[in-house]
């Protein structure tokens, strides 16, 4: 049929179907870890909220794949191919891509346009995310046959036209190519926050899928028969969607279960050398009473500070609390009670009490050794 050989679901297609699960959960795992340390400062500046709802996109994404790859029997429930195509597939797969374009621009808005990125800007952001990809699936839902996509019931499978495979691929490469544009203006943030690495990896890593899906939809329109093509297709997305959530919060998740005490410190170190006027080159909102750039807001009063990114004082650029001091002797400046604690980096705020290292003194290098509380209820470095 089809000019194809037609092969039905089988133990191949679940035991693909189990590896996909397995990956899922290892990455679940990852993201249950990070939000149990959400409080390790390298994690916590990683913006873990957009990073879980990345992945809850692509479980979802992978949800739509089952049926549209053809891993199971299309049968009952499963042969309303429009909703787990247009409303798993294809939404869940747009709204992968713009969740990750909308983690880039928040570092955009930050960085480069010195602009805050607080809880309304999050909300603003996930409404339009929300709005122009539901309006896409409502389009293909409603239009007539040009986009229409119908159940085979002589092969137990869905069909989608060219023409909806098409418009979907451009839907795509075109997000892919903004977010590749955003990731181009964050190649010179030079600080802590700095991911441009990571999201090289994850653009080549896109690109290849983008190229792979393109190919198979355009030369291999009846993939869903043929086994070994759509396993391919399956573990491909599954591989790469998953990958792109390791590549935003693996490395920090590994530092603090193998160097958790070092990496920290070497990160509120980087912190420090930075400083929040000479490598951010924050100024000042003028349409604000607050000149703070954040990623997400609190409820809690007290630990607002420690979700932002960088704050400083309405008179930033004539204060500048690191420029003379080097980073391992910033004991007077952190400690010091004529400092505001809002001229500091937020991670170095109200819970961190830093210490002078005292050399010669073996205790200070024993992982068992523990400092005495602060009296003012800070941890001690």
């Amino acid at each position: 049929m089809f000019g194809i050989k037609v092969d039905n679901p089988g133990r191949e297609d679940t035991v693909t179907l189990a590896v996909c699960g397995g990956i899922f959960g290892i990455t679940a795992v990852m993201l249950v870890y990070a939000w149990c340390n959400y409080n390790y400062q390298p994690i916590r500046a990683k913006n873990l909220l957009w990073t879980t709802l990345i992945y809850l996109s692509t479980v979802l994404w992978f949800v739509g794949n089952i049926v549209a790859n053809g891993h199971v029997h299309i049968v009952g429930a499963w042969s309303n191919c429009k909703l787990w195509i247009i409303w798993f597939r294809v939404l869940f797969c747009f709204v992968f891509a713009s969740m990750t374009i909308v983690r880039f621009y928040a570092l955009d808005r930050v960085f480069n346009q010195k602009k805050p990125f607080t809880t309304r800007s999050s909300l603003i952001a996930a409404a339009i995310v929300v709005v122009l990809n539901v309006a896409y699936c409502l389009v293909n839902q409603l239009l007539g046959k040009s986009l229409e996509i119908d159940y085979l019931a002589s092969v137990e499978a869905c069909n989608a036209t060219q023409t909806f495979r098409n418009a979907a691929l451009i839907f795509q490469w075109v997000l892919w190519a903004g977010c590749g544009v955003l990731i181009f203006r964050l190649r010179n943030i030079q600080s802590s926050f700095n991911e441009f690495r990571e999201s090289i990896l994850i653009f080549v890593v896109i690109v290849a899928l983008l190229i792979e899906s393109t190919v198979i939809n355009v030369h291999f329109r009846r993939f869903p028969l043929q086994k070994a093509r759509r396993i391919e297709k399956t573990v491909m997305d599954v591989v790469a969607s998953t990958l792109v959530v390791w590549l935003f919060i693996g490395y920090p998740v590994l530092m603090s279960i193998f160097r958790r005490r070092s990496y920290e410190l070497q990160w509120l170190e980087r912190l420090a050398t930075d400083g929040p006027t000479n490598s951010y080159s924050l100024a000042p909102n003028r349409k604000s009473k607050q000149s703070y750039a954040k990623m997400e807001d609190s409820a809690n009063g007290a630990d607002s500070a420690d979700h932002e990114y960088i704050t400083g004082s309405t008179h930033l650029s004539a204060h500048k609390p690191f420029d003379n001091y080097h980073p391992l002797n910033i004991e007077s400046v952190l400690n010091s009670n004529a400092l505001n604690d809002s001229s500091l980096p937020p991670v170095l705020r109200n819970k961190v009490h830093v210490h002078e290292p005292i050399m010669y003194s073996p205790s200070l290098f024993s992982p068992r050794y523990i400092e005495p509380p602060s009296p003012d209820g800070r941890r001690v470095i």
